[in-house]
């Protein structure tokens, strides 16, 4: 469920204004900015205006129109598509809402956010693609700051290329079929020797490469993304990670993935959880590799998202010899692990100069067999140890490494969904470790790390796994080696 700060209370849209009227009241700059903006469409705007101000009268001359020199009446709210009252007078302006909304026509008072019924974009033109930035009136200097941004990111060909596509549009669903082909045809109209065309001027050239795409589409192939899905923070998520999930007709998700980095996706892309968390496994591994091959045997493109890193306690080996056997094609996107996170929360060095030259990542149900596994000798050694989904057996952890020869009182480092704003830090030594597994409270992903370089991670944000432990300071990187 998405929480209630991250949504918005206004719904964006466009609204049809082709020779409609747009009807705007005022003689000041608000009542010109207004017409500018009303200009990029083809509406018929109609400005009333008893005694324009220089800047309004300049503005009108530049854009063609000539002002009804008349003071309000509510006649002249008939046939109005929008308004804007920008007179000034926050009281007429209000009158002037009222008038429009009995007649059911949306409405906008400038600067008053309870009398208007929609609210105006910054706006990028590259008609007809429009890129409308709003802040719901939070912040309009910082909707302009994007505005300039995106301008700069959009190619002025931008729209050209866009009507050249419309003119193919026919020809596209008639011949392409729906779904993945005809997506992949139109990717690569804008992102090939089309779209490169345009952008040099040449319309002409750009129409032959269109229509050679036209004639030589082939059959789409099925694909598989393993997409690492990082920690769990969506602004962590890898650039090609966003690209794969935009281009998939599936995601197949597992339960750690937070919903918010699943509505990346494309949003008519088929959504199916199969679980893979402690106590929740609603599909076994075999499920997962068999439901891969099908959807990719069925021409679809799909991600396969996974908490981390696919490669890192993701079982992307299982799946990658399934694909491989059923000669599925697929790639991996790689993904932040959650060890790398919660050692950047702690602002804690891995490796160390001196003090740790080598790195361990496991799991904390390795040191619960009878023999200890062959890495124990590195954390002995001085490597830093990062131990996956530990908390529930923190004590054997604890105990299995103590009897390995760690002393007792290093010092070890847990966060509870890291990278998170909800994330939860405690900090303690290895006998405190124990004191993790008795805490109900953690129901997210923890992160246990454990070593010398551990000493010089930054303790103010975190919590004593011990009761009645004093809080550490941070060790000094250069007094730690």
């Amino acid at each position: 469920m998405t929480s209630h700060s991250a949504q918005l209370t206004t719904f964006p849209a466009f609204m049809r204004v082709d020779a409609r009227k747009v009807a705007i009241f005022g003689n000041g700059a608000e009542a010109a900015a207004k017409a500018r903006l009303v200009a990029n469409t083809s509406a018929d705007i109609v400005v009333y205006a008893d005694a324009p101000e220089a800047e309004l009268a300049d503005s009108l001359s530049r854009l063609g129109i000539e002002p009804v020199r008349q003071a309000y009446k509510a006649a002249q709210l008939d046939g109005a598509t929008l308004v804007f009252a920008a007179t000034g007078d926050p009281a007429q302006d209000r009158g002037i809402v009222a008038d429009a909304r009995a007649g059911r026509i949306p409405a906008n008072a400038v600067d008053q956010p309870d009398y208007c019924d929609f609210l105006t974009p910054a706006l990028v033109n590259r008609a007809p693609v429009a890129v409308a930035i709003g802040t719901e009136g939070a912040g309009p200097v910082l909707a302009q700051m994007i505005r300039a941004r995106v301008d700069r990111m959009l190619q002025p060909s931008l729209g050209r290329l866009a009507r050249l596509a419309a003119d193919y549009r026919i020809a596209v669903d008639r011949l392409v079929p729906r779904g993945v082909a005809r997506r992949v045809f139109w990717r690569r109209f804008f992102e090939a020797d089309v779209a490169g065309h345009v952008a040099q001027g040449d319309i002409s050239l750009a129409r032959r490469a269109a229509t050679r795409l036209l004639r030589r589409r082939v059959p789409v192939p099925g694909h598989i993304w393993l997409v690492g899905a990082g920690p769990g923070a969506e602004d962590l998520l890898t650039l090609r990670a966003q690209r794969a999930m935009m281009e998939a007709d599936a995601i197949v998700y597992d339960a750690l993935v937070p919903e918010a980095i699943v509505a990346l996706g494309r949003r008519d892309a088929e959504r199916i959880p199969v679980g893979k968390r402690k106590g929740c496994h609603s599909k076994s591994q075999n499920d997962i590799n068999d439901l891969l091959i099908r959807l990719g045997r069925e021409g679809k493109r799909v991600v396969r998202l996974k908490s981390g890193d696919p490669l890192i306690f993701g079982r992307a080996g299982e799946e990658m010899a399934a694909l491989r056997d059923a000669d599925v094609s697929f790639e991996i996107v790689p993904g932040i692990t959650s060890a790398i996170a919660a050692a950047a929360d702690f602002d804690l060095p891995l490796t160390l100069r001196g003090v740790a030259s080598s790195l361990v990542f496991t799991t904390g149900h390795d040191l619960t067999g009878a023999a200890l596994p062959d890495w124990a000798r590195l954390a002995v050694s001085g490597a830093t140890l990062c131990v996956y989904m530990g908390r529930s057996v923190a004590a054997s952890v604890a105990e299995r490494l103590i009897e390995a020869g760690l002393p007792a009182d290093m010092t070890v480092a847990a966060v509870e969904n890291a990278s998170r704003d909800e994330r939860r830090m405690f900090h303690g030594t290895l006998a405190d470790l124990p004191a993790l597994e008795q805490r109900d409270d953690l129901a997210g992903p923890v992160m246990v790390i454990i070593g010398d370089a551990v000493a010089g991670a930054n303790f103010d944000h975190s919590t004593p796994l011990a009761e009645g432990r004093p809080a550490l300071a941070p060790v000094a990187q250069s007094q730690a080696a």
